[in-house]
């Protein structure tokens, strides 16, 4: 996690001059057909990086070509897209901001012509170290996970992109095993399940998976019956992802280098454990720390990434029971793949591989869910969140 002091006037400085920069360039308008943009945040300390990296892809072949760098954006680690996809949203991953214990997030308009992005404005997310966030169905809210405060956060946006302050924050308590990594709450990830109803906040600190009533009208969260479920002691929940048909859910432990899976009650919003699986394989005694978790959008597969192991592990999923079952384990051609994506059109998953720095294109085997490497990579400095999303027009 950063620990960069931050100074919103430097922001602003360096916001304006890098919007000023953009003048005299423009994206070449890229072949709707034939392309998608990829959006790539990245953390700016200790100074490699510029700031959001924007790429285009083939959709045919998976090849990758640098667009423009967004200068000028100071840790923007996690990467949101507003429904509209006008908007694009960031978290700066500060410990301190306007004088505060607080990081902050950023909002952009995005040129629906080219997909260059330009500064709107930017909130305090009222947590330290805002490690992740996602943009409600409605589009009306970013809702914010901030590791170092411990706590989830619901910011409003207007019809024009524009963030509000926040509405409400739900603060953990608590504690884990480890010392180190769990000596208080760490919120990791927060998602919304499919009917916009219930927020799941993952806190890694507390071996917990916390579950939020959303209200959608006017962004308060609160605490659902049950307000959790408790992952294995010292498991330390990271990422969580629904199954596309939203009767499963899994969450990837990065302490423990585990997966577990639950069967969601979409009623109720409550989570049932059903499995858990090692992301590792039997003969390797390194140190590992798990990271990202998707599932294939044809439901048939899921994907893990692993920093040490340095690989994606894949499991076949059972349809009917939400059960997995272990396919392979592919090394990402780097170190410490944090983040990774599937493509929209599911043919592509890419690793953004931060301590090396270097974007990764993997083919996907419909059938089998097998990656196998295209040949074609990137190279980016300290990535950390990779977004693809449909070329404009």
């Amino acid at each position: 996690m950063s620990n960069r002091p931050y100074d919103r006037r430097t922001f602003l400085k360096q916001a304006a001059v890098a919007t000023l920069g953009l003048a005299p360039f423009r994206f070449q308008k890229p072949a709707a057909d034939s392309e998608l943009t990829l959006y790539i945040g990245t953390y700016t300390n200790p100074g490699k990086s510029k700031g959001i990296y924007v790429y285009r892809m083939l959709k045919s072949t998976g090849k990758l070509k640098h667009a423009h760098t967004v200068e000028g954006v100071i840790e923007p680690s996690f990467l949101a897209m507003h429904p509209n996809r006008k908007y694009l949203y960031a978290v700066n991953e500060l410990t301190e901001f306007e004088g505060k214990q607080s990081g902050a997030v950023s909002a952009f308009s995005i040129n629906q012509r080219t997909g260059d992005l330009t500064f709107i404005n930017q909130q305090p997310s009222v947590g330290a170290a805002p490690c992740h966030l996602v943009i409600d169905q409605s589009g009306k809210f970013a809702l914010v996970a901030n590791y170092e405060g411990g706590n989830a956060s619901v910011l409003p946006i207007d019809a024009n992109g524009r963030l509000a302050p926040a509405t409400d924050v739900r603060q953990h308590r608590g504690a884990g095993l480890d010392p180190e990594r769990q000596n208080g709450p760490h919120a990791h990830c927060v998602r919304l399940d499919r009917a916009n109803r219930y927020a799941l906040v993952t806190d890694l600190g507390i071996d917990r998976i916390m579950v939020y009533q959303f209200d959608s009208q006017t962004g308060k969260l609160r605490a659902n019956q049950p307000p959790s479920v408790q992952l294995e002691p010292g498991a330390g929940p990271r990422h969580f992802v629904f199954h596309p048909g939203g009767k499963f859910g899994y969450v990837i432990n990065e302490l423990n280098s585990t997966l577990t899976a639950f069967a969601y009650l979409a009623a109720t919003g409550t989570l049932k454990p059903i499995q858990t699986v090692s992301t590792l394989p039997k003969e390797f005694s390194g140190k590992n720390d798990c990271a990202d978790v998707h599932v294939s959008r044809s439901g048939r597969f899921l994907y893990g990434s692993n920093r040490g192991h340095d690989s994606i592990v894949v499991f076949a999923i059972d349809g009917g029971s939400g059960m997995l079952t272990f396919v392979e384990h592919v090394s990402t051609r780097g170190e410490t793949p944090r983040n990774f994506t599937i493509d929209p059109s599911g043919k592509f998953l890419l690793v953004a591989n931060q301590a090396s720095d270097s974007v990764v294109v993997f083919h996907v085997n419909p059938s089998s869910g097998r990656l196998k490497w295209t040949g074609f990579e990137a190279t980016v400095p300290t990535p950390v969140c990779l977004l693809p999303v449909p070329s404009f027009s």
